[in-house]
């Protein structure tokens, strides 16, 4: 297996809907084909962004099987679906993704354990929960921020590390001091640290991490992509990039992921802007679209100064 396997830029996948909620899956194959002319080097489907909370199991199963299907092998792909509270329903969810044929399967670390009990008790989840799964497939967790977020202890990912099963953690810590200690962590091992947020994640780089796995590749991807690639030989573009990325990444906070679904509506990708975790009716009447429009056009200048 390629240690780097599990670098680069890997967006958190959306899930398009038709006017009847359902997955719409013409619009999810221009989707992937979009992240993919990108220049991507992995797909993260059945994730938070996805709206996993909000598909049936067989959805969720139906759902990656088709991008593994469309993807045909041109990058690697990470899909989660771990949504349960019994043991043995996450035990079920995470065995049947891993009979879908992706790379790797994501546990959800707030499903470890409930707020407020120990970091030892999500540990001890972990432990069981791995033992469970075929050693044929990868397998990362997610600091998923919903319905809790539960950041992993340094005991939990160094025993990641040291597994030699785990190859991505989806970093949403936000902070830089405790993303260097965990890149020094997995120093030497499969595990490879994808940061979710934008305005660490040049200083991420610099300090060793190798991925980035945010909401914000579903909007520009060859812009992260750029940044990945090519931050160490052109630092001044690299920062003036980062910037940008940094200060455009606000836009999480417009109603995400309807924001986004508006984004992919505008660019012909998506038929609606429906969601199954959020009402978007009433997107349109705010003054959020004027800003991801806004937040478009000086990514295209952005772009034509990186001649992309």
């Amino acid at each position: 297996m390629s240690e780097q396997k599990y670098v680069g830029v890997w967006p958190v996948m959306l899930t398009p809907f038709d006017e009847n909620r359902n997955i719409d899956w013409q619009s999810l194959e221009k989707l992937i084909e979009w992240y993919l002319a990108a220049g991507v080097h992995g797909l993260f489907a059945d994730c938070q962004s996805s709206e996993m909370f909000f598909l049936s199991d067989n959805e969720a199963r139906k759902l990656v099987r088709f991008i593994i299907e469309k993807v045909d092998g041109r990058v690697p792909v990470v899909a989660s679906g771990h949504t349960a509270s019994a043991l043995s329903h996450q035990s079920e969810q995470l065995i049947g993704m891993a009979e879908t044929g992706v790379d790797g399967v994501i546990m959800i670390s707030n499903r470890l354990a409930l707020a407020g009990e120990s970091d030892e008790k999500s540990l001890q989840t972990l432990q069981l929960l791995t033992s469970q799964l075929p050693e044929s497939v990868d397998l990362g967790i997610y600091e998923c921020p919903y319905p809790y977020k539960r950041l992993l202890s340094d005991e939990t990912v160094a025993w990641c590390a040291q597994s030699d099963r785990f190859t991505f953690i989806k970093d949403t810590c936000c902070d830089l001091a405790m993303i260097k200690r965990r890149v020094e962590l997995s120093a030497g091992s499969r595990l490879h640290l994808a940061n979710a947020n934008s305005q660490t994640l040049l200083a991420s780089f610099e300090a060793g991490c190798k991925a980035f796995s945010g909401v914000m590749a579903n909007f520009h991807p060859e812009l992260y992509v750029w940044l990945y690639e090519n931050w160490q030989s052109e630092p001044e573009k690299a920062q003036r990039l980062s910037d940008y990325l940094s200060t455009a990444a606000l836009v999480e906070n417009l109603d995400y992921p309807i924001c986004g679904k508006y984004f992919q509506q505008s660019l012909g990708n998506f038929r609606t802007i429906l969601c199954r975790v959020r009402d978007s009716q009433g997107f349109n009447n705010t003054f959020y679209p004027g800003a991801i429009d806004a937040m478009a056009r000086l990514g295209d200048e952005i772009r034509k100064s990186l001649s992309l």
